[in-house]
């Protein structure tokens, strides 16, 4: 009698234990299959949006519903194309690959303006996405012509890219550290062409940025400004952070980001170190909340009660990925999945009532001019959808 109420407790309990978690499977499964289902409907909208080459979609003011779109000339042009590369590169959808294709093509003639340090942003997240899974020649000469553009703003006394050509009566030669992602293209276009004239303006940029634009703890200011002449420092200041001395989140993501690819193509070790030295500001700072997607600023006096910026969460994640690779340390990974974990909900998820082509809710783009606020950025989406392949992979 007492081993037949064992057996028979023992059995309940089991049946129990098994039950809810099939019950929490069910559960699980179900949820990944409805963001599954959210995410298709928004990649769904990307390749619907009409091709204009006028039109290139950038963002989506959640308060008045407008797409805000863009010419080719905008900075933001080739991430929209080069969306659609990567979710061919997602989804194996062929669809995809052929929209991508016309979408690139509006951006070509791109690659001879010489008014802009963007040409990494706008040649190479289109036309570079364009060759890794097409290598068409074509996309190969694009991408060199447009490093031969963008040397053109090379000044070898600074030792750096000039960034913006406005403000020149009060920034002589601003250098950003968005600059520091244009870095790619020049390293890319040495690989495709051989020739080292590239890769080595790429290593100076990269020397004068880790020698001048970074405080004592490893944040990053935003605008360093220099003496054509000289080559001095005139100046360090923001355009896009609270003040010249805070720490704006997408900034110090640029950084985190520049320096990883900076290691990636030259295995010089002080590139890694400062890759790490920004990565552990970012990762360790205290205001940064627990789902790990930064407040716009790490330095604005309102926090918690200030905007978040998605597009530098997905830009510092995917940038770990493959941070992570190059050390032993896990933590870049953990917050890899972390990100990623926290867009893969209807919290960051764009509902599937939004006619918008864009993916993910609040992003940020500029604070103190009350510009792209809290809502989709295309470039929030193009690092978003690296970070899911860097993973995947």
């Amino acid at each position: 009698m007492y081993r037949i109420c064992i057996t028979t407790i023992v059995t309940l309990v089991l049946f129990v234990f098994v039950s809810c978690k099939d019950t929490s499977v069910k559960q699980s499964n179900s949820e990944a299959v409805s963001i599954d289902s959210l995410l298709q409907n928004r990649y769904e909208k990307l390749l619907e949006y009409p091709l204009d080459s006028l039109s290139i979609p950038r963002s989506y003011n959640p308060i008045s519903k407008e797409i805000f779109k863009v010419e080719p000339k905008d900075w933001t042009s080739g991430f929209y194309p080069g969306n659609l590369w990567q979710l061919y590169k997602l989804t194996g959808e062929e669809v995809f690959k052929n929209k991508a294709v016309e979408w690139t093509k509006f951006i070509e003639k791109e690659k001879y303006n010489d008014g802009t340090h963007d040409m990494g942003f706008k040649i190479y997240s289109s036309f570079g996405e364009g060759f890794e899974v097409t290598n068409e020649e074509h996309y190969k000469d694009v991408i060199v012509e447009s490093a031969n553009t963008l040397i053109t703003r090379f000044n070898k006394n600074v030792g750096s890219l000039r960034s913006w050509d406005f403000n020149a009566d009060i920034w002589e030669f601003p250098v950003i550290i968005d600059n520091m992602m244009n870095l790619e293209l020049l390293f890319e276009a040495t690989r495709i062409s051989g020739d080292s004239i590239y890769h080595n303006i790429a290593i100076k940029h990269a020397n004068t940025t880790l020698k001048n634009h970074f405080r004592e703890d490893n944040s990053s200011y935003h605008v360093v400004v220099y003496d054509t002449v000289s080559g001095r420092v005139n100046s360090k200041v923001t355009h896009q952070g609270f003040n010249d001395n805070s720490a704006w989140a997408r900034g110090q993501a640029w950084g985190v980001y520049g320096f990883t690819m900076c290691y990636r193509y030259t295995k010089n070790p002080m590139y890694l170190e400062q890759a790490e030295k920004l990565a552990v500001f970012y990762l360790n700072h205290s205001k940064l909340p627990e789902d790990g997607i930064p407040y716009w600023d790490f330095d604005d006096p309102n926090i918690p009660n200030v905007v978040k910026d998605v597009s530098a969460a997905a830009i510092v994640a995917s940038a770990l990925v493959e941070l992570s690779t190059y050390t032993n340390n896990d933590t870049y990974l953990d917050y890899s999945n972390k990100v990623l974990n926290t867009l893969k909900t209807e919290e960051y998820i764009i509902s599937p009532d939004i006619d918008a082509p864009f993916i993910l809710k609040h992003s940020t783009g500029n604070w103190p001019k009350n510009d792209e606020m809290d809502g989709p950025i295309v470039y929030g989406d193009f690092y978003f959808l690296e970070l899911m392949l860097r993973i995947k992979e």
